[in-house]
């Protein structure tokens, strides 16, 4: 109403009532396509007990926020996990899926009995750190690394912040997905939404297109089978600018210099690859540890294929800004062994509850590809693609690569960074990383 009237946001607000504001929504938000104003509206919901794979999809939405129950400082309860309803119909392939769920947590359980022994034997207790303080520190290193052969279909709870747009376009994704669960957790998450917001997501339904788009060959590689031959490359730099220097340079001048682009640009061409990487030092030089760095770096483009583990993908993914295409959920590439069941000699042990999910995997894949994904444990390699600006590599990197994070997401960054700054030094030199 404040683009169309001349008063005050009060005196806007004392003549409005929860019917006008329903009609005005109908009107102008609804019938006549102005749907910003959706944004406007902000709902918050708690949403308990879905799998990980569904949380994937839920949390597969830009502009929303979410906060994930953290599988690194909790310890997963026992048949924690979800069946999914299309397995209801093949008893004997249920019976099957739900033996591998347990025994993948029974080698979770294992997992860290085993690595809890281990660490207390090389970690000592610190002079001043407490019994508890200390039987924390080795928990949370061993549930860390242990939570590698958990399957996707592990539960999970997820807090949820959204506006109305984004989760009406979030709730019709989920109804048009390929997954029975996630289509009832659209449901779940309509009826929520509506008692806060009802006319504003009003029409989030099942779209054509988007369950063309998710259920087109199911998502699936043709053959589940395992990869044969060297193991795979973890992280390629597939794509990049190659007048990346010159870009960020015309991007950062042009703001300031009252000029066109395309003189800007002759401007630019016409320097030494000195001159320019003086007008990205000058603007990228003196960021402190907590400055964003400018919106000029989105002009550079990088685009990177990496071979994550799945939980490292499930971190990866949290930086929404960027364009992520994952694959589907397979068993094809492999596992990757964290270091501390490696170290605690623990190895056998993943790789056979590895294997038991992945015989499972292979009887389900026959009848439905995409359920498959429920038994593929967060130690199995995905490959995903992903374009990142410059900026949002400083991001990333800046993050990813402390020794706070994950090792499986630690390392193929470091490689990436690597990658990227073999390429472009000087557009790097402004990254202070944390470590």
């Amino acid at each position: 109403m404040t683009s169309r009237r001349a008063e005050s946001f009060d005196e806007i607000a004392r003549q409005v009532s929860e019917e006008t504001a329903a009609d005005f929504h109908e009107r102008w938000v609804v019938g006549y396509g102005h749907a910003s104003v959706a944004e406007h509206a902000v709902v918050h919901l708690a949403v308990e007990n879905i799998s990980r794979l569904a949380c994937d999809g839920l949390e597969d939405n830009r502009l929303a926020s979410y906060t994930e129950k953290s599988s690194r400082y909790q310890v997963m309860p026992d048949d924690y996990f979800h069946i999914p309803a299309e397995l209801d119909g093949y008893p004997g392939m249920r019976e099957e899926y739900e033996g591998a769920c347990r025994y993948l947590f029974d080698a979770y359980r294992k997992l860290i009995d085993g690595c809890v022994e281990y660490l207390r034997g090389v970690r000592r207790q610190g002079a001043r750190e407490g019994d508890s303080a200390y039987r924390l520190r080795v928990r949370r290193i061993a549930t860390d690394g242990c939570r590698a052969v958990l399957p996707a279909a592990t539960l999970t709870n997820v807090g949820v912040t959204a506006n109305a747009r984004t989760l009406e376009h979030g709730i019709s994704k989920l109804l048009s997905s390929g997954l029975e669960e996630e289509r009832q957790l659209g449901l779940a998450m309509r009826e929520q939404g509506r008692a806060v917001t009802p006319t504003l997501i009003k029409y989030a339904e099942e779209t054509p297109y988007l369950e063309r788009l998710q259920r087109r060959g199911g998502g699936l590689a043709d053959s589940p089978d395992s990869v044969d031959g060297p193991s795979p490359v973890e992280v390629r730099l597939v794509h990049w600018d190659g007048q990346a220097e010159e870009k960020l340079a015309a991007a950062l001048l042009y703001g300031v210099s009252g000029l066109d682009y395309p003189a800007v640009w002759e401007w630019v061409q016409g320097m030494t690859g000195a001159e320019r990487q003086g007008v990205i030092d000058d603007a990228l030089s003196g960021m402190g540890p907590y400055d964003a760095p400018p919106r000029e770096l989105e002009v550079v483009d990088y685009t990177f294929e990496f071979l994550l583990d799945y939980g490292a993908f499930r971190e990866f993914r949290r930086h929404r800004m960027q364009t992520y295409l994952p694959q589907a959920l397979t068993v094809a590439h492999g596992v990757r062994t964290p270091t501390v069941v490696a170290e605690a000699g623990l190895e056998p042990l993943l790789v056979d509850a590895a294997g038991v999910a992945e015989r499972a995997f292979h009887r389900i894949y026959e009848v439905s590809p995409a359920v498959a994904q429920y038994v593929v444990t967060h130690a199995h390699n995905r490959r995903v693609v992903s374009k990142l600006n410059l900026r949002e590599c400083y991001h990333l990197f800046k993050l990813r690569t402390s020794a706070m994070a994950h090792e499986s997401i630690r390392v193929p960054m470091l490689e990436a960074l690597g990658l990227a700054r073999e390429r472009h030094p000087g557009l790097f030199r402004g990254l202070r990383l944390r470590d």
